[in-house]
């Protein structure tokens, strides 16, 4: 019997995955920001943030708004959600250790 699968888009995942992105989407949970403050922020040259952030907005985990000369960074929390409820409902249809185990040919 095959769990009731959330889907999720795998360029979701991929995003998500990348350490640097994590610590991103960490720094966007609490405020909105721009490239300027997480360039200061997280240490790192600001191609490499704009790179990231780029990858972050293409898998739909943030969005922008121009606030005159700045282009702000905010989270959506419902695309985290949404990658969220998948990882939970796989991990809560696991069977515990043999309760279901495929016979090898």
């Amino acid at each position: 019997m095959a769990v009731a699968v959330v889907e999720v888009d795998t360029e979701v995942l991929r995003a998500l995955a990348e350490p640097m992105r994590w610590r991103i989407l960490q720094q966007l949970a609490d405020e909105e920001l721009c490239v300027c403050h997480l360039v200061e922020m997280l240490e790192v040259a600001q191609p490499l943030v704009s790179h990231h952030l780029r990858v972050l907005r293409d898998a739909g985990l943030v969005e922008t708004e121009r606030v005159r000369y700045w282009t702000y960074y905010r989270l959506r929390p419902e695309a985290l959600a949404g990658a969220g409820d998948a990882i939970t409902a796989m991990g809560q249809h696991a069977p515990p250790a043999g309760a279901r185990r495929r016979p090898c040919c």
